[in-house]
């Protein structure tokens, strides 16, 4: 998809990611650095980041938990290692029933751990507790998933959260910033309609891609000898 904008935009997404990695070069090399990515679109972000910065590769994943009768509208969310975070606001102005959460959070934890058995097959999570984690995605335009993503990171107990984005809505980055320890982020437009409208490619990332991406990354960091 090719369009025009005042700002400057990105070739695709291993484009925004290798600008993004140079924005990182301060944690290269690093023995407490993960890279962790939003999937499917900042997989192929986060690996760029994750070769030059040579730091491991994984996934953290978030779904959200969408209230009865309005799906779009998220109630809370779940992520990776069983986390989950509910919006008691929205829940008891909506007046939600406790066993209405607890079975939409069940099809969606099923989801969840669906994708994660098909992204990492049998390689298990990277250890996050007390490590400096990157959390990744190709762009914002509200925040509420990745909100939703370090507030379940946080659960996990890592040293320091830092969020790399190639873009994002100038206000959600205002919002975002209060929550994490360092936000970095290329392009902070005030007019924002959609994240694919600052790359020229913004093509659908399969599931598959996500496991080849993570599976090329742990290659490259663990080469097998001859």
């Amino acid at each position: 998809m090719i369009t025009f904008n005042p700002f400057p935009t990105f070739r695709d997404r291993t484009d925004a990611g290798q600008r993004l990695a140079l924005r990182l070069r301060a944690y290269a090399d690093r023995p407490d650095v993960v890279v962790l990515a939003l999937p499917r679109g900042g997989a192929p972000v986060a690996f760029e980041i994750a070769r030059e910065l040579n730091a491991p590769l994984d996934v953290f994943l978030v779904r959200k938990l969408g209230a009865p009768g309005y799906p779009e509208y998220a109630m809370g969310a779940i992520a990776s290692g069983g986390v989950q975070v509910i919006d008691d606001q929205v829940v008891r102005s909506m007046g939600i029933p406790t066993s209405v959460i607890t079975d939409i959070a069940a099809r969606e934890l099923h989801e969840l751990e669906r994708r994660e058995q098909l992204y990492r097959g049998r390689h298990l999570p990277l250890q996050i507790a007390g490590q400096s984690v990157i959390l990744v995605d190709d762009g914002i335009a509200t925040g509420s998933s990745m909100r939703a993503a370090v507030t379940a990171l946080r659960s996990h107990q890592p040293a320091r959260i830092v969020v790399a984005v190639p873009v994002a809505a100038r206000q959600a980055c205002e919002k975002l910033r209060a929550d994490v320890d360092e936000l970095v982020c290329l392009i902070e437009p005030e007019s924002f309609i959609a994240v694919g409208q600052w790359y020229e490619d913004f093509h659908q990332i399969r599931d598959q891609d996500v496991h080849d991406i993570l599976a090329k990354a742990s290659a490259a960091l663990n080469p097998v000898t001859a």
